[in-house]
């Protein structure tokens, strides 16, 4: 299904499209592709190969579909923001029916550095869109982790105690941080630079 790179000629990185970020796409041409065209999401990136051969006229039209498909079927797979404050609901009633603190939101955000974050004054929470196809473990955990933030503002003895009882809390954790690892493996090497600085 996906084409090996080594075989593949990268686009030219003058291809813009609207409300995409430089970045986000890459589009290889590829050598043994004769007439489809395939898109998947990989490391943060929509990757689109397209065979060698085709036109630029028929790249225009055909990146920009390809994008709103992986777009689409992900945001038919993405829970609603509504449905992680019911999910956050169901967490802290089973799991910490002494917090009876509930957020007053919780909404996607793009988020590079973190995999969520609660404000207790206004009890809003921001989780980061990288898990919006997430495992449901590792997303009700970090659900869970910034819910208990609601009652206790930071990491000590109280929360890691409240945050243990989260079952599957070490798979959770190996996931988020292979994911990590596999983000920092796939980064540009500038990308690499600006992170050990």
């Amino acid at each position: 299904m996906d084409d090996s790179l080594n075989n593949d000629l990268p686009l030219d990185e003058d291809l813009t499209l609207p409300g995409i970020t430089e970045g986000e796409i890459l589009v290889i041409r590829s050598t043994r592709r004769k007439k489809s065209s395939s898109a998947y999401r990989q490391g943060g990136r929509i990757v689109i190969s397209i065979p060698a051969r085709m036109s630029k006229a028929e790249e225009s039209q055909v990146v920009p579909e390809l994008i709103a498909i992986i777009r689409a079927r992900e945001a038919a797979k993405t829970p609603q923001e509504s449905e992680l404050a019911i999910r956050i609901d169901q967490l802290l009633s089973e799991l910490a029916p002494e917090i009876t603190e509930r957020p007053l939101s919780v909404t996607w955000r793009p988020m590079r550095e973190r995999w969520g974050s609660c404000t207790t004054v206004d009890r809003t929470i921001r989780i980061s869109d990288r898990l919006a196809l997430a495992p449901s473990y590792a997303l009700d955990y970090v659900l869970f982790h910034e819910a208990i933030h609601l009652r206790h503002h930071d990491h000590g003895a109280e929360f890691t105690e409240i945050l243990a009882r989260f079952e599957d809390s070490e798979l959770a954790s190996a996931y988020l941080d292979g994911y990590e690892a596999a983000e920092r493996a796939l980064a540009d090497p500038v990308e690499l630079k600006k992170l050990r600085k």
